[in-house]
C-alpha cells in the first residue's frame, strides 16, 4: 500500500455495508472511518482531513450529489462515488462533472474497491510529485504544432500562438499524454475535472471545439479521431520535450 495514506472516510447509510467495507479495508492497512451523513461527514473535515472518501449518492433522504458539490466547494479531496444500477447512469455522469475521481457500482467486489482507492491515491501521489517539480517544464511536439507547458501555449506549424481556454488546454494535455490510445469520456472527464469551464459543457463539445483549431477539416478529423463505442483517439505521433 501506498505510504502515509492517512485515512478515508466511507459515508453510506447502510450500517451493514459501512461495516464489511471498513473490517476490509482496515484488513488491507487503510486507516478508514465512517459518516451515515452530511453532518457526520462534516465532523471529519474538524480535524484532520481524510485522504479519500468513498461517497454513496444515495443518502436516505440526502443528496449525495449535492454533498458532493458541498465537498468540492472547499476541498479537492478525492471522491470515490457508489451508485446503483442501469438507472443511476445519469447520477455517475453527473458525479464525475462534479468532481469524482472515480466511481463503482453496487453491489461491487470488495477488492476492486481497494484497487480503485488505491489506483485514485495512487495518481494524487504522482500529481503531488509532479507539481512538486517543475509544472511547466517541457511540453509536446506533434506534426509541426508544438504545446509548450510553460506559458501553456500552442503554436502552430508556422510558429503562430493559437489560443486555447483552460477547458481546452486540459483536454489537448490529455489527449498528448496518451497519443494514439483510445481514451473514453470518463477518462476524458477525469483528466480534466480540475478545470472548472468543463464543467457545463460536454466532452463532445469540448472536443468539437479543439478540432476547430487543431484540425484542417473538422468535419473530417485526422488528428483527434472518434472511436465508436470507446470515446476518442489522438491519432498523431506525439514527441515530449
Amino acid at each position: 500500500m501506498l505510504a502515509d495514506v492517512g485515512h478515508i472516510v466511507v459515508v453510506d447509510d447502510d450500517p451493514t455495508l459501512r461495516q464489511m467495507v471498513t473490517r476490509f479495508l482496515e484488513d488491507h492497512n487503510v486507516p478508514t472511518k465512517t459518516a451515515s451523513n452530511k453532518t457526520e461527514l462534516n465532523r471529519h473535515f474538524l480535524g484532520s482531513h481524510p485522504s479519500l472518501i468513498i461517497l454513496d449518492l444515495r443518502l436516505g433522504q440526502e443528496d449525495g450529489l449535492d454533498l458532493l458539490r458541498e465537498i468540492r466547494s472547499h476541498s479537492d479531496v478525492p471522491v470515490i462515488i457508489t451508485t446503483g444500477h442501469r438507472p443511476d447512469e445519469i447520477d455517475r455522469i453527473v458525479g464525475l462533472e462534479l468532481g469524482a475521481d472515480d466511481y463503482i457500482v453496487k453491489p461491487f467486489s470488495l477488492r476492486e474497491l481497494l484497487a480503485r482507492v488505491r489506483a485514485v491515491l495512487r495518481r494524487q501521489e504522482m500529481g503531488r510529485t509532479a507539481r512538486a517539480h517543475d509544472p511547466d517544464r517541457g511540453g509536446y511536439r506533434f506534426d509541426g504544432w508544438q504545446l509548450e507547458r510553460r506559458g501553456r501555449r500552442l503554436l502552430d506549424p508556422n510558429a503562430k500562438p493559437v489560443a486555447l481556454s483552460k477547458g481546452e488546454y486540459a483536454l489537448l494535455l490529455a489527449f498528448l499524454e496518451a497519443p494514439q490510445r483510445p481514451l473514453s469520456r470518463e477518462h476524458l472527464l477525469l483528466a480534466t475535472r480540475v478545470h472548472e469551464d468543463i464543467f457545463d459543457r460536454s466532452i463532445d463539445v469540448q472536443v468539437l471545439r479543439l478540432r476547430r483549431k487543431l484540425e484542417i477539416d473538422p468535419s473530417a478529423p485526422r488528428v483527434i479521431r472518434t472511436e465508436r463505442g470507446v470515446g476518442y483517439v489522438f491519432a498523431l505521433p506525439v514527441e515530449p520535450f
